[in-house]
């Protein structure tokens, strides 16, 4: 259904940064922007970014 456009490197960053940002909602400051953090974690997981599909932007390997 969709095309994976994100690589490797950028899908452990995603991962990353949205458990992190995710952290903020229930350790530290306990800010609800911390929900924006699904947005990474959930791109990162189904390596699909929309995103990048409108800019034309791939961080997959060519074969």
């Amino acid at each position: 259904m969709f095309t994976i456009n994100v690589g490797t490197a950028d899908r452990i960053a995603r991962i990353a940064l949205g458990v992190i940002l995710l952290a903020l909602v229930f350790v530290g400051p306990k800010t609800p922007w911390g929900w924006i953090g699904l947005i990474p974690l959930l791109t990162g997981l189904v390596r699909f970014c929309p995103l990048y599909t409108v800019l034309g932007i791939s961080t997959c390997k060519r074969d």
